[in-house]
């Protein structure tokens, strides 16, 4: 999501880049205040109390009916009313930061799902071809690139792979394939920017092209038991200790 970086980058961007990881930590609080704040003025707090002890009640009963399945029944749907009269109390506020938190999680999926190419680093890019093109494509770069991989390739299984390496700033790389030709804008840059991974090209026998990011790993090098957690995993544990925390600094239901 493109079109957000202008509102976003100059106030988060500087975080990411001085730690992903603590960018997570600040965005996930960020993002949990505003949600709280918004759960807290626009449910009913006083019937939210209310419901959420009903709930606790059912579940005392139902344990002690567990016995008498007739009764224990009745008391399950008493109990699945008060949890859909909770369910439709708490819809409003999340329908009022559904979409401003879709659209800074678009961003953050922008700057967090990829290592940034940096300057002089070799990167790679594949281009994909329809069923049953074959013969030769040819990659060409601005004066700022430079191929490390012969510029034209022979087509096996319907793609080839380029490795390159450029300066900083956007560049445009063609693929050409006869008289066919698709372009793909690479950025190579110091900060975590990148431009879209992967292009589609309607109607051409080049399919796709694709750059070949490297997953970016928010914790480093430091891994759980050989698995390294990608920004969702951590933003989505981080958001749930700090809405746990705040739903009881502010006492809501």
């Amino acid at each position: 999501m493109a079109f957000l970086d202008p509102v976003f980058d100059p106030i988060f961007l500087w975080l990411l880049n001085l730690s992903p990881f603590w960018g997570l930590f600040v965005l996930a609080l960020f993002i949990s205040i505003i949600v709280t704040l918004v759960y807290k003025f626009f449910t009913n707090q006083t019937e939210m109390k209310r419901l959420k002890d009903q709930q606790k009640e059912f579940q005392q009963k139902m344990k002690d009916l567990r016995s008498n399945p007739e009764e224990m029944m009745k008391v399950q749907k008493e109990a699945m009313k008060t949890n859909m009269e909770y369910m439709k109390h708490s819809f409003k506020p999340m329908l009022i930061t559904m979409i401003p938190v879709l659209l800074i999680f678009g961003w953050m999926a922008g700057h967090l799902s990829y290592e940034p190419i940096y300057p002089g680093e070799t990167y790679s890019i594949t281009a994909y071809f329809k069923e049953g093109v074959t013969g030769n494509a040819t990659l060409m770069a601005d004066e700022k690139t430079t191929l490390i991989d012969p510029a034209e390739q022979t087509i096996i299984n319907k793609q080839v792979t380029w490795n390159l390496k450029g300066e900083e700033g956007k560049h445009t790389l063609s693929v050409r394939l006869g008289t066919t030709e698709q372009n793909k804008t690479v950025l190579i840059a110091k900060d975590l920017t990148a431009e879209e991974a992967l292009s589609m090209y309607a109607h051409s026998d080049i399919e796709k092209i694709q750059i070949n990011y490297k997953a970016l790993k928010p914790l480093g090098n430091l891994s759980l038991f050989g698995w390294h957690p990608g920004w969702v995993a951590i933003y989505i544990v981080l958001s749930m200790i700090f809405s746990l925390g705040l739903r009881k600094i502010f006492k809501l239901y």
